[in-house]
């Protein structure tokens, strides 16, 4: 039987989640992409951070899995113009700096994981993102 994408990305997540370096180099990662997005993370305790984007992934990977979305509307409040004014355009590169730390960090990626992981979150990043 086909595995779900929902199935496959919660036991890479798990993977993933063994390591608090993984979050660590995330953050690494995607502040790197940009002096702006970098800027945005200027005056955060990085260990609350860390702690907040732990859930918020865990978030997009229930709703994947079949949990309401009311608390990815509320990340998408807190996000939007109205909050952080986290713009549209920067969740691609979230969601390639979370793409580019699973490779590094899930000894068993590869391409099925990948599709998985767009196919899963997507949906619930849509969410957050519609909400700018």
């Amino acid at each position: 039987m086909e595995q779900a994408a929902s199935d496959i990305v919660f036991q890479s997540y798990g993977r993933c989640c063994n390591s608090e370096q993984f979050f660590v180099d995330f953050y690494g990662r995607f502040m790197g992409t940009s002096d702006e997005i970098r800027a945005l993370f200027a005056e955060t305790d990085m260990k609350q951070q860390r702690h907040l984007l732990r859930n918020g992934i865990m978030q997009l990977v229930l709703h994947a899995r079949g949990m309401p979305d009311t608390k990815l509307r509320a990340l998408g409040e807190s996000h939007s113009r109205r909050g952080y004014g986290i713009r549209p355009q920067w969740y691609s590169l979230w969601l390639q700096a979370l793409l580019d730390t699973i490779r590094e960090h899930d000894p068993e990626f590869d391409s099925r994981v990948e599709s998985s992981w767009r196919e899963a979150i997507g949906p619930g990043i849509e969410v957050i993102r519609n909400a700018y």
